[in-house]
């Protein structure tokens, strides 16, 4: 697939195989119709030839060549593939547009600190487990480490302590670099409260801004309804792409929590 990709990365080539494709032909014919001169127009169709785009028939004084579908026909599966795969996952693609949106309009708002103090997110999910599996999932630093990072983020340390003035910690890192958040638990009444700060911290350990979160899981049938409201203070001007992707974020998360419960309970 390379070598094909390759050969057919040139303009020339991809012309004499247009040629080549209408009927068999001769080096100097190719060479006239193209306007190469007949070495270039030789070294173009060996590298074709490498690839097993034609075959070349010598017939006295005379090369003709002809093209060949079925390396092609291999090369449109590929590629066909590849579309079907980029068409499956357009949602990914979907997510980046309105991040980027998201960041435009907080940085024209984001003039001074303090800028997005009091904003307010809600989530609500139903999950396909009760009320104590839930909770586990939110307070035990290996199943919490399973699900609450985006995609593409590694979870490096994680814990939320179930109990008024436990830890709560978030660090995670990607290929451009690390993040880390921490604060304090609030409020914990197992299975169906939990209330925590998050403070969004930069490399000195610096506040970008803090998350009061709010949660309440109450049992449904078949599941576990989650409620999580989240509002924001302590905002600073750097905060702007933390913020921008909050609801982005955590829709993926919670899309995360609710996949794994799933998949757990099949």
């Amino acid at each position: 697939m390379e070598q094909i990709a390759a050969a057919l990365g040139d303009g020339a080539r991809r012309r004499i195989v247009e040629l080549l494709a209408e009927r068999p032909r001769s080096v100097g014919e190719l060479a006239e119709l193209t306007g190469l001169r007949q070495p270039q127009t030789t070294k173009h169709l060996q590298t074709l030839s490498r690839a097993g785009l034609v075959t070349v028939f010598p017939l006295g004084q005379r090369r003709v060549y002809a093209v060949e579908a079925g390396p092609l026909k291999d090369f449109e599966g590929r590629l066909r593939a590849l579309i079907a795969t980029i068409e499956a996952n357009a949602g990914e693609r979907d997510v980046l547009t309105r991040y980027q949106a998201a960041i435009g309009a907080d940085t024209a708002s984001a003039k001074q600190d303090r800028w997005a103090d009091g904003r307010a997110f809600s989530f609500d999910r139903l999950l396909a487990a009760s009320p104590d599996v839930v909770w586990r999932h939110w307070t035990e630093p290996a199943l919490l480490a399973s699900w609450w990072a985006p995609p593409s983020m590694t979870v490096t340390a994680c814990v939320i302590e179930p109990r008024a003035g436990g830890r709560a910690v978030l660090d995670y890192r990607d290929a451009e670099g690390r993040y880390r958040s921490a604060g304090e638990v609030r409020a914990a009444t197992e299975p169906e409260h939990l209330e925590f700060d998050l403070s969004v911290l930069d490399a000195q350990g610096d506040t970008f801004f803090t998350g009061h979160y709010d949660l309440k899981f109450a049992e449904t049938p078949g599941g576990t309804r989650l409620r999580l409201d989240l509002r924001i203070t302590e905002t600073t001007v750097e905060a702007v792409p933390f913020i921008a992707g909050i609801e982005t974020g955590w829709g993926q998360v919670l899309d995360n929590l609710a996949a794994q419960l799933t998949q757990e309970k099949d």
